[in-house]
């Protein structure tokens, strides 16, 4: 039987759901399958989000900007959209799954000196961590209850 897959949906691909995808694989472990993926990929990944991952463990260098069209058809039992700004459009992913939205600010428009921008990144990190965490929680309790 094959994992869930859990799919972190974000507009450009190179930050937010990058920090979510390594923070949530790390907090469910091997039971579950985490992607993500945007609908116009930047086609990096931010290379203050690899640092701020770091500092906290996590390693997403080898990640890669993926459009979500990779994924249709996966079997994707979950879609977490991430994206922050109103004006910003989130991609929206077809099929019968479970949704969620979790708005957070995105740390690639962040400006001023690079220790400046670490402190956005690092602030949407730790943002990331507390709901990301709290939901990796829940999951995980579901499975054993």
């Amino acid at each position: 039987m094959k994992p869930p897959c859990i799919l972190i949906l974000c507009t450009g691909n190179s930050c937010r759901s990058h920090l979510a995808e390594g923070i949530l694989r790390r907090a469910l472990g091997e039971g579950f399958r985490v992607e993500s993926a945007g609908s116009k990929p930047a086609g990096y990944v931010h290379p203050l989000g690899i640092k701020a991952m770091a500092e906290i463990g996590i390693d997403i260098r080898g990640h890669r900007s993926k459009h979500l069209d990779e994924f249709l058809t996966d079997e994707v039992e979950t879609v977490i959209t991430v994206c922050g700004n109103a004006d910003q459009a989130c991609p929206m992913f077809p099929g019968q799954m479970n949704r969620h939205h979790w708005p957070f600010d995105d740390p690639a428009h962040a400006s001023g000196s690079e220790d400046e921008q670490m402190a956005v990144f690092r602030r949407v990190r730790d943002e990331i961590t507390k709901i990301f965490g709290a939901y990796a929680a829940g999951r995980l309790d579901a499975t054993r209850g």
